[in-house]
């Protein structure tokens, strides 16, 4: 058996939110053995490189990663371990030639994580995938700043989008038990804010108890004195309904945010995509949410240059955000990937022209949200501090209607403010992403 009490340890995570709390519960249980941990390379005997394989960028971002980390072998680096979607969805095509790699897990064999590196210090390269029992575990070392953390309460999706891995990839959607969330949740100490994420938080339960439990989580977790607020992401918009329309409205330790994934605006693109909505019935959600709670932020993605997507729909999905102005967006070039339905569609977009939509998409949305932001100059908002902005020489923080890395951020002045308090910051200019300001007292 392996004495590796003696090695020090590293993790690399890639990829979203979802990876990384993947990630924060396998370094749990490599601490919680007493192992040591670090972030310098050039210390670290054993290096984790948690993997994204959602699209083609990502897995060559993970390879690269591998690649350039295995130079460090032949000094502390002994071994390589390689877990998550990449190895879960390509193991066929990557155990042979990513020979930089000394062990493959999948994403749900973290707990043979010790037993496949004992393995490959025995006897050499292994693979691990599939091998796991996908044990639930609450233990988690946070690697979020710290007032802020994220919750996943469930794994795998069922919507079949026919442009995406994630079903390949993670598999049918399960919910984790609402008992266990409560514990974890109240495992990690004082929380500013707590981000539930899962690849559709609002189908959670379903599976679990029969029915949504989206609500009752909510309830559970907002009584909680150790969490502040709570935040929802990957709000499906057919799975979004008057019970949850009306927990968000009156709790009020629920942020006034939904990210809803519409991904297109035209029927014809939606339907070849199976997305369950239509361009009706995505105005009608987006009208009732804003006359039901008041000033809510809807941030949403979409795809641009789906297969055979013409250039008048382009052009009406640019209408469609002119007319709905959407707080934050995000766009995306499609990225036809083997073994889903889309791979085989006719019409596919070249490269060229997918960028072009996208960067006009952006155009447009730029144009939107500087109109929102500029609408603050002059007015006091509540911003969350996130912490010291040395290049601009400020502190950062963020408004109710942002969320953590993928939306804009609040540049402030002030004698003093703490990382995880709330400030009252009078706005004073904005530009498309962002906004700058100071607390009343800072008078130079």
């Amino acid at each position: 058996m392996t004495d590796f009490s003696t090695k020090t340890f590293g993790l690399i995570s890639l990829g979203c939110d979802k990876n990384r709390v993947d990630a924060e519960k396998l370094l749990a249980d490599i601490k919680s053995r007493g192992y040591t941990v670090s972030d310098e390379i050039e210390k670290i005997n054993i290096l984790i490189i948690n993997t994204c394989s959602f699209l083609g960028q990502s897995r060559k971002e993970a390879i690269e990663t591998v690649i350039d980390c295995a130079s460090y072998k032949g000094g502390c680096l002994e071994k390589i371990v390689v877990t998550g979607c990449l190895p879960q969805k390509f193991i066929g095509e990557i155990a042979d030639e990513l020979t930089e790699a000394d062990v493959f897990l999948g994403t749900y064999d973290y707990d043979k994580f010790f037993e496949a590196l004992d393995f490959s210090y025995s006897y050499g390269r292994v693979n691990y995938v599939g091998k796991g029992d996908n044990k639930y575990t609450r233990q988690r070392v946070v690697t979020t700043p710290c007032h802020y953390a994220y919750l996943k309460i469930a794994d795998g999706c069922n919507n079949k989008c026919t442009y995406c891995l994630i079903p390949k990839i993670r598999g049918r959607y399960f919910s984790y038990p609402i008992d266990e969330l409560i514990a974890e949740a109240e495992a990690l100490g004082d929380v500013s804010e707590l981000i539930l994420v899962a690849q559709d938080v609002t189908r959670y339960g379903i599976d679990l108890y029969g029915e949504k439990k989206l609500c009752e989580i909510l309830q559970k977790l907002t009584a909680l004195d150790n969490i502040n607020s709570v935040r929802l992401l990957y709000c499906y918009p057919e799975m979004i309904d008057d019970a949850l329309i009306a927990e968000i409205k009156n709790n009020d330790k629920i942020v006034k945010y939904l990210d809803i994934p519409f991904q297109h605006s035209e029927d014809r693109i939606l339907k070849l995509m199976n997305r369950k909505g239509t361009r009706d019935s995505y105005l009608e959600l987006i009208s009732r949410l804003r006359s039901e709670i008041k000033g809510i932020a809807i941030r949403s993605t979409f795809i641009c240059g789906f297969p055979s997507e013409t250039e008048e729909e382009s052009d009406a999905l640019a209408q469609f955000l002119r007319q709905v102005k959407l707080t934050n967006c995000g766009f995306f070039a499609y990225s036809r990937e083997k073994d889903t339905p889309a791979y085989k569609l006719k019409g596919q977009i070249p490269y060229a022209v997918k960028k072009r939509r996208v960067k006009n998409m952006y155009a447009v949305q730029k144009e939107v949200s500087a109109n929102f932001l500029s609408s603050f100059v002059g007015k006091k908002i509540r911003v969350l501090c996130d912490g010291i902005n040395y290049d601009k020489n400020c502190f950062e923080g963020r408004a109710y209607f942002s969320a953590p890395d993928i939306d804009g951020k609040v540049y402030f002045n002030a004698f003093d403010a703490e990382q995880g308090k709330f400030y009252d910051i009078l706005i004073t200019s904005s530009d498309s992403y962002d906004l700058y300001g100071r607390t009343e007292d800072y008078v130079l």
